[in-house]
């Protein structure tokens, strides 16, 4: 029996996180932060979040025939905290990493504009969807390479499977899944902002995917935890991006 629901959790917020709002907020060029993406740990928001997560974990388990996360540290402590005293085995997969900003990483929107002009233009002329940094990836990069490892996620046995990623993980395989184009999939990302530990629903409908829940936070504010959103390095045109080393 293949999957026929699948969970998508952002990881709880991190250290990195809270910088880059910091950041933003101050109006620095750079986050500060020392840490290589990949390393980036919770903060002690993050670790609450990660536990009530796992209180609504307790409530799904028992359906969740497998378990899959992103290799990054942020992500792979969210998991490992709401699995808690109850561990089982986890398929961890480079292809669920963050997106890569190359010469952007790190870089807050005025010091995209301000290191970068060039790619701040080449950005307004390709779109969100198509700009891939030096050194980085696009959206459609990181679509290419969700669509490589859907399959083996999806054709697990059990009735459900859940993921620990990254709000543009979390995102574009929602979006993949509902087969949006390019314009439908930046709206809906613009107007659906992946909050820190929500839960994503999507079941199976027909031949097709549907959203039965995004970015439900429902769980934290049962259980008092604090609900971030934290959407990363804004843009140069404005709008919140998914940036490496601070989603």
């Amino acid at each position: 029996m293949v999957v026929t629901t699948l969970w998508l959790v952002r990881h709880g917020e991190s250290v990195g996180n809270v910088a880059a709002t910091r950041a933003e907020r101050e109006g620095l060029d750079r986050v500060p932060v020392e840490i290589r993406d990949a390393d980036v740990p919770l903060s002690a928001t993050g670790e609450q979040q990660a536990r009530a997560l796992g209180r609504w974990l307790e409530e799904e388990r028992e359906d969740i025939g497998a378990f899959w996360v992103s290799p990054y540290l942020r992500a792979r402590q969210t998991l490992e905290i709401a699995m808690g005293a109850r561990p089982g085995p986890v398929g961890i997969d480079e292809r669920l990493r963050d997106r890569e900003l190359g010469i952007l990483d790190l870089l807050t929107a005025r010091g995209v504009a301000r290191l970068h002009p060039e790619e701040a233009e080449r950005r307004r002329h390709l779109g969100k969807f198509y700009h891939r940094p030096p050194g980085g990836e696009s959206w459609a990069d990181v679509a290419l390479r969700l669509r490589s490892v859907l399959p083996a996620v999806l054709g697990q046995e059990g009735p459900s499977a859940l993921i620990v990623a990254h709000d543009a993980v979390v995102t574009l395989i929602a979006t993949l899944l509902l087969n949006m184009p390019e314009e439908q999939l930046l709206e809906f990302a613009a107007a659906n902002p992946v909050l820190n530990a929500s839960v994503t629903k999507l079941d199976r409908a027909g031949a097709g995917w549907e959203v039965s829940a995004f970015a439900d936070v429902g769980h934290l504010r049962e259980q008092g935890a604090d609900v971030t959103v934290h959407q990363g390095t804004p843009d140069v045109q404005g709008e919140g991006d998914h940036d490496a080393g601070t989603d």
